[in-house]
């Protein structure tokens, strides 16, 4: 027995924990103000229902997963949209000519200019197909396990969890291989997002400045992410990064600025302007939007809500540049899903989604340490 309260008394040390468990450092009472937080946080998700609308009402289960589990799923009016957008791409018209004009007809806003989706990925789509984009989603998730095992490996605390994070990563972004969805642009920013995090490094971020400039490319929505690596760049005092991550933003802005300007002269002072974006929706807007744009959607709410909470929960614990980014990253985030988005925008979900279950590897450290700490005298 003395033994093993020898091992008691090593792990509830603070000296004797690894440095990139973070919540093992922490004092009593924080330990317990913040386990108090998360105890009531997930009896919260737990109850939060997770509403979804396609068409404006809102439901606690998306049309397009019922669609889904169909043996021939009905395309909803989104997806059916995108295809007619597609389809006249590749029979040679310009996406600028008839945009606003289609939107108009289906009753979708364009008002204001931002409502109109940028041509990247419907351009893609018509180039490659539906079995060239098949084959670039094979190729882009192959991409993100692996960059995810590498990163793994690099990162203090990671190489025992490099398995199942990669396994992980494989799970949260094994949506991105069904064809139903192809035509999403949040399901491919999502992805290269993913890829983009787990491909940077401190003092080497070509690549991933690469990959996160095709995700801002598709979705704008991907914006948030490259301020965030600017940020730090910026707090790291690495000013040559920190001034390529801004030179992104700013011919993002210039590329929105020629968008929009495309799009003006086809819109009509008649023409309604779109629903607005700040509704408020609190827990809800977050946790549905990511629940219900992934994997997790096929769960119980009641496990599913919790689930996305202890994702974030894991990452915080990992006391690591993989862990800090994640944890600003997933929590910033989960900010703008409670206050912006219609519940009709849930699968904006989708940008974050993919590599927030990579962070479930790490739960059972934060869980473990945390609650140490709780229980440790001042």
């Amino acid at each position: 027995m003395g033994s093993v309260d020898a091992g008691v008394d090593r792990l509830a040390d603070p000296a004797a924990a690894p440095a990139w468990d973070r919540f093992a450092h922490w004092r009593p009472w924080p330990a317990r103000v913040l386990l108090a937080v998360v105890a009531a946080l997930l009896v919260l998700a737990a109850l939060t229902p997770l509403t979804a609308s396609m068409d404006g009402t809102p439901s606690e289960v998306p049309d397009l997963v019922a669609e889904e589990a169909a043996s021939e799923p009905e395309r909803d009016d989104d997806l059916a949209f995108y295809d007619r957008v597609i389809e006249r791409i590749a029979g040679g018209e310009n996406y600028y000519d008839f945009i606003v004009e289609e939107q108009r007809a289906s009753d979708y806003p364009v008002r204001p200019g931002i409502a109109v989706r940028l041509p990247t990925l419907a351009y893609l789509h018509a180039w490659l197909g539906e079995p060239g984009m098949l084959v670039l989603a094979v190729l882009l998730l192959g991409a993100c396990v692996w960059a995810w095992w590498r990163r793994l490996g690099d990162e203090p605390g990671g190489p025992p969890r490099q398995r199942i994070g990669a396994a992980l990563m494989l799970m949260g972004g094994s949506l991105g291989l069904n064809r139903y969805y192809f035509v999403l642009h949040e399901l491919w920013a999502g992805m290269l997002l993913a890829l983009a995090f787990a491909l940077h490094r401190p003092g080497r971020w070509g690549a991933s400045l690469a990959v996160a400039a095709l995700a801002l490319a598709i979705r704008e929505h991907a914006l948030p992410f490259v301020l965030l690596m600017g940020a730090m760049a910026a707090w790291r005092r690495d000013w040559r990064e920190t001034a390529a991550w801004a030179m992104l933003v700013l011919v993002f802005l210039a590329a929105m600025a020629w968008h929009l300007s495309l799009i003006a002269p086809h819109v009509l002072p008649t023409d309604p302007a779109s629903p607005d974006w700040l509704v408020m929706r609190g827990l809800s807007g977050w946790l549905g939007n990511v629940v219900l744009s992934s994997n997790l959607r096929f769960l119980p709410h009641a496990i599913a809500g919790p689930l996305v909470l202890l994702m974030v929960l894991g990452w915080a614990g990992w006391k690591s540049p993989a862990g800090a980014t994640g944890t600003l990253l997933y929590v910033g985030y989960g900010l703008a899903f409670m206050l912006a988005g219609r519940a009709n925008n849930f699968y904006w979900g989708a940008v974050v989604a993919p590599a927030m279950f990579v962070g479930i590897a790490f739960v059972p450290m934060a869980l473990a340490s945390l609650v140490r700490s709780a229980r440790a005298r001042a």
